[in-house]
């Protein structure tokens, strides 16, 4: 232990907001209730720091914090704990915080639960409890409500390093703590506390192991507790084989069987397991990580070298040669190299024939570069492990083994597939423009040795360059590779493009593309593409040092005119299983390229790139060139080749190309099988890749719902992954989800959390993408001048114009609200534009959206006929939510016209349409349009009140009975900003806008429920 760092005292709880929200509801509710909570949690997650938090939060009233043993005030009897409280209630409200009460006798505990369901008699009474998440919920506890604490997320746990370190920590450093933590906040403190100033700055070498058994006992307690030696060797046993694991379980009979091979004249049981285990079936774990690690790192080293010998002999006799090596090498004695078990790990682990996960794989190559003594080599086998790290889903464990890999003197050739997996962590996990830099580093360091691997590492950065929105970079890296020979240009690619001219529904029957076309979006988002990335290896070997060919300029830069026609591709994301495994996903044979150089054991390359990777970078090009008649049959192969591929990396290849080619179908097809493979290979990076696909793809198609559900997903594997980049594009597909719901709340949380990661890391695209949905939300809550003016800064020309395959796709919008907010004047501009990107045929809706904004544009002797126009269009393009928009839209021109007869269909239509596609919020307007023409809407009336809920009718009918919200609140013991809610809902929903119109609504809904019962009984 050095023990020279001085912590700083952290001054507020990160993260935590879930668990602090329900604390809160528990603290307000004591206006008019009692209430109890129970905090769960591993040693070290926070548990006695949120109690504190919750003391220190509490103004009503008095604090009581108890504890176990008379002296500490825990009373014996459930009556006499009442008794207690009651006095110490008085008649203010009182909060009880009782820490580790799992601690207390089994009395005690007894008297406590019962005493939490009578809390009521002695009057208002909040108990709030924690508990050990280490060990199973003790009985007396399993009926009361419980809130658990997970480990911090990357970016809280990151938040706190800095806070109590003032940022001082070198980056490589920084990701070994945040990795060595695994979100443990109290552990994270401690390694701080255990390095020198020097150690954190990276001034000197760490320590090795950093989390040492000290360490890890400090934060485990009395946790590690454990009452006999078989017990302890059972748990030593199953911290051991965790250590080869595929998960946080293990089977039951290895663990059996190695325990006899332990102590042959023991016959061990898993009956009673100690508290500290649990099993499901045959399987057996943890309750809690941080203790596995603590048992493994505390247990005597001879003792631990045995159980890892007994669990080798297990698992080789069972056939299982990985895990069986890494249990041998870890009861070796002394860190001394071992270049023969080294070569044998490495081997096995770059042996395809061999199952086993990714991060299995990482871990063997991880301990195979541990016991090399040739530095290169060493550098070679700890990229392997980082490169398989990546694909598992943890670049967490990724960023230190290449820092490792940094450490040891290396060719180019090394040093170039180190930074190329740096790269793409970055890319999904950082700021992509660091990512940029470090895809063409990587680049020009394999460009000699490994021309294929430095064509996938300058095609990943143009995927970078993508997602910052720098549209100069992403061009001129996809232009490094040869140009299409003359097949390509003559026999595959098809004629050039007409001339344009104009239609007289004011959309072009051809359109010239050049500055024109920014985007193709799936229902008005941008399909996401496969990247120009690590799957195109072969394409580029003519450049030399990608970095001079690449002019880092902005796409959106004063000045700068934008190329023909680049497609809208959110998430635009590098499938890394190609780059990082040659093309394999699950384990698959490694191939090598003629120019690679291979090390003992062997780290994986890439080999030959199949016709589908040169296909979809040609048809890329052209498509970001404006040229779609040459697109289209590179990108038509592309889909029509993974019919009968069934890779993880053709299939997504496949989804993006059909998205960019607007065929919705094949995109949710290829999506669907995608999401399948990725799951069925192991490759966790790839899943929440398959799932934003997937998402665009309903959106493009009307299914919110369906996208919502997709994005949810997507958004729970990306943080799960580590791909916080990834999640950003999730929220922002969530809260264009949203924003036709009537959910503002909703939007905003969304919003909020995809514009913190785009604006640390650079996002341009997810940046984009969650200010339009800011902006619809504005638009279908008919707040039409807050949509315009957030549009206008999207769409207008200037240097905070939105991202180029995006802005485009929210014109639309922007006419809509600019129309309707009195501003036709600014949209001439940017509905040209929008008239190219129709015309470029790649996005189905566009030709009606555009005779829609003609409609809102033109004259009334013109606009009737456009807006049928668009409604046919509609017809042929399919799509309930666009087409019921324009339905709405007609409806309201019809009403201001005095043809009423005429608007009740059109709104009838249109409101038909929302309720299909889930989209209440645009619902409501249609609604309000019916009454005002004197009709009674499908849902309205009394029906219209069977959309609330029970706490939105009640709060509704107290309101139209004239009470104030805060009035509500004390009726309904509710705080003030839970009513404010509900009945922001209530108006939305119901489609109001005063109370006194909510208050007719209620009457009139009475009084047809009271028509109706009298002529029942008739």
């Amino acid at each position: 232990m050095t023990g020279e760092t001085t912590v700083r005292t952290a001054v507020r709880i990160h993260g935590r907001s879930a668990q602090r929200e329900a604390v809160r509801a528990l603290l307000d509710g004591l206006r008019a209730r009692s209430g109890h909570l129970v905090v769960t949690g591993e040693p070290g997650l926070g548990r006695t720091a949120l109690l504190q938090w919750a003391a220190d939060s509490f103004r009503a009233g008095p604090v009581l914090r108890l504890g176990p043993g008379e002296d500490r005030g825990a009373p014996a009897t459930a009556g006499e704990l009442l008794t207690t409280l009651r006095k110490a209630a008085g008649e203010a409200p009182l909060l009880v915080c009782v820490d580790d009460a799992h601690l207390w006798d089994a009395p005690a505990r007894s008297a406590l639960s019962h005493a939490a369901e009578r809390l009521h008699t002695a009057g208002r009474v909040a108990l709030l409890l924690s508990v050990a998440g280490h060990r199973a919920v003790d009985p007396e506890f399993a009926r009361l409500p419980v809130v658990r604490l997970d480990p911090l997320a990357p970016s809280h746990a990151d938040a706190l390093l800095d806070e109590v370190t003032d940022g001082s920590t070198d980056p490589a450093v920084r990701e070994h703590l945040l990795a060595e933590a695994e979100g443990n906040p109290a552990l994270l403190l401690a390694l701080v506390r255990r390095l020198t100033p020097a150690e954190l700055r990276g001034l000197r070498p760490l320590p090795r192991p950093t989390a040492d058994a000290g360490t890890l006992a400090a934060v485990a307690g009395s946790a590690l507790t454990c009452p006999s030696a078989d017990a302890r060797d059972l748990l030593l046993t199953v911290a051991a084989a965790v250590r080869a694991a595929d998960g946080p379980d293990v089977d039951t009979r290895l663990v059996l069987d190695a325990l006899r091979h332990l102590d042959p004249a023991s016959a061990p049981t898993a009956n009673p397991l100690p508290d500290v285990l649990a099993g499901a079936g045959d399987r057996l774990r943890f309750h809690s990580p941080l203790l596995c690690r603590a048992v493994h790192a505390t247990a005597a080293p001879d003792r631990r070298r045995a159980a890892h010998r007994a669990l080798a002999d297990v698992l080789e006799a069972d056939g299982q040669p990985l895990p069986a090596l890494l249990h041998r090498s870890w009861s070796l004695s002394g860190p001394a190299p071992v270049a023969r078990l080294a070569d044998r790990l490495a081997a096995v682990a770059a042996d395809g024939t061999t199952p086993a996960s990714h991060g299995l794989r990482g871990t063997a190559y991880a301990r195979a570069a541990e016991l090399t003594a040739d530095a290169p080599v060493r550098a070679e086998r700890y990229t392997a492990a980082a490169e398989q790290a990546l694909l598992a889903g943890r670049p967490d464990r990724a960023r230190p083994l290449l820092a490792a890999a940094r450490d040891c003197a290396a060719p180019a050739v090394v040093r170039g597939r180190a930074e190329r997996v740096r790269g793409l962590a970055e890319l999904r996990d950082g700021p992509v423009g660091d990512a940029h830099q470090s895809l063409l580093l990587a680049a020009s360091l394999l460009a000699e040795d490994a021309p294929a691997e430095a064509a996938s590492a300058a095609l990943a950065a143009a995927d970078a360059a993508w997602a910052a929105g720098d549209l100069s970079s992403c061009l001129a890296t996809l232009s490094l590779g040869p140009a299409p020979g003359p097949r390509d240009a003559a026999g595959m690619l098809g004629p050039a493009a007409p001339d344009a001219a104009t239609g007289a529904d004011g959309l072009p029957d051809t359109v010239d593309l050049a500055g024109a076309v920014d985007g193709a979006g799936p229902g008005g988002v941008p399909a996401p593409t496969d990247p120009p990335g690590p799957r195109h290896a072969a394409d580029s070997r003519h450049a030399a040092d990608p970095r001079q060919a690449v002019a880092p300029r902005h796409a959106n830069a004063p000045g700068h005119a934008a190329p023909p026609g680049h497609a809208a591709i959110p998430g635009y994301a590098a499938v890394p299983s190609a780059v990082l495994a040659g093309g394999r996903t699950g384990g698959a044979t490694p191939r090598t390229d003629a120019g690679a150089r291979g090390g003992p054991g062997g780290t994986r390359v890439c080999g030959a790139v199949p016709d589908p990777v040169r296909d979809h970078r040609v048809g890329m090009r052209a498509l970001l060139e404006g040229r779609l008649d040459r697109a289209a049959p590179s990108l038509g192969q592309v889909v029509e080749r993974a019919r009968t591929d069934d890779r993880p990396e053709t299939l997504l290849r496949a989804a993006s190309a059909a998205l960019l080619l607007g065929n919705v179908d094949a995109a949710r097809r290829a999506g669907a099988r995608a999401l399948a493979a990725t799951r069925q290979s192991g490759s966790e990076a790839l899943v929440p890749q398959a799932l934003e696909y997937l998402a665009y793809a309903e959106l493009r198609a009307g299914r919110h719902p369906q996208a919502r559900a997709h994005a949810e997903e997507g958004l729970r594997t990306a943080l799960r992954a580590g791909q916080r980049n990834t999640a950003a594009h999730h929220q922002a597909v969530l809260a264009l989800a949203a924003s036709i719901e009537d959910e503002p709340a909703t939007v905003a949380r969304h919003v909020t959390a995809a514009l913190a990661t785009a604006r640390r890391h650079g996002l341009a695209q997810a940046a984009t993408l969650a200010e339009w949905a800011a902006a619809r939300a504005d638009l279908g809550r008919g707040r039409p001048q807050d949509a315009a003016d957030r549009l206008g800064l999207l769409v207008l020309p200037g240097p905070g114009r939105g991202h180029f395959a995006v802005w485009r796709l929210a014109v639309p919008c922007f006419v809509e609200a600019a129309a309707l907010a009195g501003r036709p004047e600014d949209t001439h501009e940017v509905l040209t534009d929008f008239a190219g990107w129709a015309a470029f045929g790649a996005d189905p809706q566009a030709a009606a959206q555009l005779a829609r904004c003609h409609a809102l544009l033109a004259p009334p002797d013109r606009a009737d006929d456009l807006y049928r126009r668009a409604l046919a269009r509609h017809d042929e393009a399919g799509g309930d939510f666009e087409r019921a928009r324009t339905a709405l839209l007609y409806g309201k021109w019809l009403r201001r016209r005095r043809r009423p007869r005429e608007a009740r269909g059109r709104l009838g239509t249109a409101l038909a349409g929302f309720d299909r596609c889930g989209a209440g919020v645009w619902a409501a307007q249609a609604r309000a349009e019916l009454r005002a023409l004197g009709a009674a809407p499908q849902g309205g009336g009394a029906g219209t009140l069977t959309g609330l809920t029970p706490q939105q009718l009640r709060i509704a009918r107290h309101v139209a009975e004239g009470a104030t919200n805060r009035e509500v609140a004390l009726t309904l013991a509710v705080s003030t900003r839970t009513v404010d809610y509900h009945l922001r809902k209530v108006f939305a929903v119901l489609g109001v806008r005063s109370r006194l119109e909510l208050a007719r609504m209620v009457e009139h809904a009475d009084r047809t429920r009271g028509d109706r019962r009298a002529g029942d009984r008739m």
